[in-house]
């Protein structure tokens, strides 16, 4: 007989393993199932490993410009294996912590892939192979294992995969995704980005900072297309000036592999052709939904461009079924899916829920510069009819920024001119991933600009930036 829940999430992403011990504390007897990692992707590919590979070159630039700090470092080196090393021990750490997570809010995990073979019940079967295309992951200790198991509402968060464009599929060696990007074995002397988002700026400015020459490839006008343009603008440069080259509005056609490095056919979408010779490429062209081999299409459950249709709060069409995270729908941002699953599990328990406002989810891009946002561009502030009132302060106006050695930044507050409504906020420059919280509560909390104006910023810290960014928007800056 069938094992049964009242709630089976498959995944345990972070939308997964989130709404699953959500659903314990709401009273639910609740599973997870996954094939590969507790934590998912985010926690042992994604953002957290990138941010430990992310921290080492950080600390790795700061030791090449000790000098000008009045401090002496010698000749600053590094051993890869160990920086990747720490990456992964980083990882593991926070996997074995979701695991006692689970433990403690007495949900299961079910180890195998998931598919539903009709409504209520799912069929588990052993893996056959992890995402990385490798023997499948051993299960947890005290994992359930294959078998048929019911539940009154099955909640679908599988997450998402590296997008792969024909002809330029990665083979694990002379191109890669984000997956070997991670774990590289020697450090490549050249380095061919394809694709400008959060995760290819991000490996750019990493291998950069490591030694690489680097080259970023990016088919749309701008860099960081999500972006408001001024910042893109402002991160272009920075990147240039740190030796990045940066190719808008161009694409990469064909790849020709050597022995050991890659010729790229890179057209510049004017009808002109050339030729760029890297040791590696690394295709950052965006993630798709793991949406395959689940049983949705044939429940009729609503797939629209690859992604899973909901109400807002997670329910597709069929009732029972629910979709978060990635597959639900952009932006795929774990900090997204994790909201996403508490508001769809609160809503199957009766509370009352609000739709997952997709305006007030913030960006972050943690590169150096760091990129953060929250809410409408300029451009799309424009579009949709605003009046505006635009501030900017520059990071070379705060004494904190000067202090850090860090002057070079900019924040941006783009507020409606008749209401006051704070419409979007964009930052670039150090720290602005922990700043941007600070507009995302005030867009959250309907504050406008008077609010913002009088609020007391400490001093001396960068957030006086985001202050000085409203008063400039009203005529009334201080230190610019």
């Amino acid at each position: 007989m069938a094992d049964s829940y009242d709630v089976i999430i498959i995944g345990a992403g972070p939308g997964g393993y989130v709404t699953a011990i959500r659903a314990a504390q709401l009273g639910f007897k609740t599973a997870v199932v996954d094939r590969e990692h507790l934590g998912g992707i985010c926690l042992n590919w994604g953002c957290i490993p990138t941010k430990a590979l992310l921290r080492s070159a950080d600390i790795y630039h700061g030791m090449l410009h000790a000098e000008s700090y009045g401090l002496s470092a010698g000749t600053p080196g590094f051993d890869l294996g160990k920086v990747v090393g720490r990456s992964r021990g980083v990882s593991n750490q926070l996997a074995t912590g979701v695991g006692f997570l689970l433990k403690k809010n007495k949900v299961d995990v079910i180890w195998g892939e998931a598919s539903i073979t009709k409504l209520g019940e799912i069929a588990v079967k052993p893996a056959t192979k992890s995402a990385l295309g490798r023997p499948p992951i051993p299960a947890p200790k005290g994992a359930l294992g294959p078998g048929s198991y019911t539940a009154k509402n099955i909640i679908v968060a599988t997450g998402a995969r590296p997008r792969v464009l024909p002809g330029l599929e990665p083979d694990g060696k002379l191109i890669w995704t984000y997956y070997e990007a991670m774990v590289p074995e020697t450090m490549p002397k050249t380095l061919l980005v394809m694709g400008s988002g959060a995760i290819g700026v991000e490996f750019a400015y990493f291998y950069r900072t490591m030694g690489a020459e680097v080259t970023i490839v990016e088919v749309l006008p701008q860099i960081l297309p999500v972006e408001d343009a001024e910042i893109a603008a402002h991160a272009r440069k920075r990147f240039e000036k740190m030796g990045i080259k940066v190719i808008t509005g161009a694409k990469v056609t064909g790849v020709e592999k050597g022995e050991s490095s890659i010729t790229a056919t890179i057209d510049d979408g004017k009808g002109g052709l050339s030729k760029i010779t890297a040791d590696r490429l690394i295709s950052a062209v965006g993630v798709v939904g793991n949406i395959d081999n689940l049983g949705l299409e044939k429940l009729g459950v609503k797939i629209e461009r690859g992604i899973v249709a909901t109400d807002g709060k997670g329910a597709t069409n069929v009732p029972g079924i629910y979709a978060i995270g990635d597959i639900a729908g952009a932006p795929m941002l774990a900090h997204k899916a994790e909201h996403e699953g508490v508001i769809c599990i609160e809503t199957i328990k009766g509370l009352h829920t609000h739709a997952l406002d997709r305006a007030m989810i913030p960006g972050c891009t943690y590169c150096n510069p760091q990129i953060a946002s929250v809410g409408l561009t300029e451009a799309k502030a424009k579009e949709a009819g605003h009046e505006l009132k635009i501030g900017r302060f520059n990071f070379i106006g705060n004494g904190k920024a000067i202090a850090l050695g860090e002057p070079e930044g900019l924040v941006k507050t783009i507020f409606d001119a008749k209401t006051g409504q704070l419409l979007g906020a964009h930052m670039i420059g150090a720290e602005v991933t922990e700043l941007i919280q600070g507009f995302v509560v005030a867009m959250n909390c309907e504050t406008t600009e008077e609010e913002l104006i009088h609020a007391v910023f400490p001093h001396p810290t960068l957030s006086e930036t985001m202050h000085e960014s409203v008063l400039d928007a009203y005529g009334r800056v201080v230190h610019m």
